[in-house]
């Protein structure tokens, strides 16, 4: 939970950084490909559901603190091996990086702007990666063998 806790702090960081130094709705050039900008997202991935009306930030908020909390306790029950464990801290401290700006300023700061040829893909943010990183995680965590299942296959027949 304090490698959580650490995920989390250098996400805040970084989007405190963007918002004190970059005006909202701005950008700067870093490379032919890539802009840092300072834009609110007050939806989801992909800014879905960003044009609700705002009950969207109470559920999303609720739907990060219960995915956040359900890992945790996966975590504290344990888990089957270390990518799994790498997976659920990633996913809980960038959940909980979106849950604090949505909480604080009702939106989640994006501010990584990939673009090419004239097409950007959705800003996003450091807790995004965190969040997508984790869950490529789990998917290859996924394919790995369950210890229980080796034990079975060895001791069946005599």
């Amino acid at each position: 939970m304090g490698v959580a806790a650490l995920l989390l702090v250098l996400d805040q960081g970084i989007k405190w950084v963007v918002a004190a130094n970059l005006p909202l709705g701005e950008g700067i050039t870093v490379t032919a490909w890539f802009n840092l900008v300072h834009v609110l997202n007050p939806g989801a991935s992909f800014s879905f559901l960003a044009d609700a009306g705002g009950w969207q930030r109470h559920a999303l908020t609720a739907v990060g603190l219960a995915v956040s909390v359900a890992l945790a306790v996966l975590l504290w029950r344990g888990v089957r091996s270390r990518l799994e464990t790498a997976a659920y801290v990633g996913l809980i401290g960038g959940a909980l990086g979106n849950v604090v700006d949505r909480l604080r300023i009702g939106a989640v700061v994006d501010y990584l702007d990939l673009h090419w040829r004239g097409m950007h893909w959705p800003a996003f943010n450091l807790a995004d990666i965190f969040i997508v990183g984790s869950a490529v995680l789990l998917v290859l965590a996924s394919f790995r063998p369950r210890a229980d299942s080796r034990e079975a296959g060895r001791g069946g027949a005599t």
